[in-house]
Formats: structure tokens, sequence, C-alpha cells
């Protein structure tokens, strides 16, 4: 990935002070960091929930943040479709995600700016979490955003005619991870990344005139259809107050409690 970033950086210097998308080009990297280190704040605070680096999923906060389609849908929990992003199932599924963060967020926020960069990654991540939600499944994990900033990154090859070696290659990659792997949302990564992929059409395509109004609408539709995707899926999960922590005995674990909605 950084090689193609390089890559779109130097064509993004023939527009001078402006970037296609219209943001002001700057080499900060601001909205990355920031969630890089959120994301690893809330694993260390899994990790010392359940005092373990790679059961943390037992934590408090990963029951209760995790994306849940009854909880979410039948008991109001809405959080859990932002706070899912946030949440990771073990030491190796942090690290990849978030070396992959840093690979594309360096890429692409200064190609997006700041505000733009992170309308991207959390509306991907929605993106994400309705397609997991519309499936009746669970997930954690940033994948579904960075999936999303891998769906941008091939409208921006399309758009800008880059070579598009270093795309096919992590699109191939991603392939492999989302079918490939086990007990991985093939739906939430599939979701984010369309979802970034149409965020990114509609902030580089379309006249420079009223670009910023212009912008804004269209994300507001995508952010409309996933939210009217939502509300339609949430008239399919009758409603529950039986959500709670119960004890679920665990082979290796032994006796843990877990949130459920029996």
């Amino acid at each position: 990935m950084h090689a193609g970033g390089q890559d779109l950086k130097r064509r993004q210097r023939t527009f001078q002070q402006h970037t296609i998308t219209g943001a002001r080009y700057s080499q900060s990297y601001l909205v990355t960091q920031v969630l890089l280190a959120v994301n690893i704040l809330v694993y260390v605070l899994t990790v010392v929930q359940a005092k373990s680096l790679n059961d943390n999923w037992i934590s408090r906060a990963e029951q209760l943040g995790g994306l849940d389609t009854k909880a979410t849908l039948g008991n109001d929990e809405w959080w859990r479709l932002v706070t899912y992003g946030f949440l990771h199932a073990g030491l190796i599924h942090i690290a990849a995600n978030m070396f992959s963060l840093w690979m594309m967020g360096r890429a692409l926020e200064p190609v997006f700016g700041k505000a733009r960069f992170a309308a991207l990654y959390f509306v991907s991540m929605l993106g994400g979490a309705v397609a997991v939600v519309l499936s009746d499944q669970g997930a954690v994990g940033a994948s579904g955003a960075i999936l999303g900033l891998l769906g941008s990154y091939a409208v921006l090859v399309v758009r800008l005619r880059l070579n598009p070696t270093i795309l096919i290659v992590n699109l191939a990659l991603s392939a492999y991870i989302t079918f490939g792997v086990s007990n991985v949302s093939i739906l939430g990564h599939v979701g984010g990344l369309v979802t970034g992929a149409l965020v990114t059409a509609v902030l580089v395509y379309g006249p420079e005139r009223n670009q910023v109004t212009r912008q804004a609408a269209g994300i507001a539709v995508v952010v409309a259809v996933l939210a009217g995707l939502i509300a339609y899926k949430s008239t399919q999960v009758p409603a529950t107050d039986t959500c709670g922590f119960y004890p679920y005995r665990d082979p290796g674990l032994g006796v843990v409690q877990l949130y459920d909605c029996p």
C-alpha cells in the first residue's frame, strides 16, 4: 500500500494546493493517529478486564459493545453500530487491523483532508455494521471501516488512472482473508468495501461548482439509505427485555459471564 500511496500523493500535487476531493493538501495524519490510539486503548481496556491478550472477548467492554443484531435492534442498544468498530478479538486481530489502518490512512488522509477522511471511515464502518445486522450475525473489529478505505482507494485508482498493481495485491490479500480465514465477518467486509467506494465516488466525481455542498448531500444520501435499511430490519426483530449477563461454560476458560438476549 505504501508505494501506491506515494504515487497517489505525487499525482495530487498537480492540483496545487487542493486535492481532487477539494481538500487542502496536507501531510497530516491526525485522524489516522487518533483512530489508532483509540483502538489500541480500547483493546488494552478489554485485556485488563479479561486478564488475557487473546481471550479478551469475554471482557465486559466486548460483551456490551460488540455488534449483535438482537441486542442492537431488539433491545435498542444502538451504540453497538459504532462501538463494534473499536473492539478486537485478540492480539493478532488488532495488530493486523492497525497495520492496515496506518498504511491506508497515510495514503488517503492527505488526499481527503481530516473531515472527509473521518466521514469516509465512519460511514464505511456503518456500512459494514448494516451488512452484518441485515444478516443476523455479530461482529467486532475495524475491518469494515478499513475495507471501506480499500474501496476508496480502488475508486481513486480508476479516477486518477493510477498504477493498479498495489490495489490488485491488496484486493487479493483482502479476499483471501475475508473468504479463507475462519471467524471473519464476510458481509461486514463486503459492506464496508462497497460503502467506502460509494462515498469516494460522491467525493471525487461531479462538477467542482458547489463541491462541498454536493459532497455533503451525497454522503447524507448514503447515510440515509443505510439508516433506512436498519429501520427496515428493526421491524423484523421483536423487542426483548431478556438481555443481560448469563453464566456460560467455556471448555478452556471455565464458567464466564457473557451478555446474551435469549
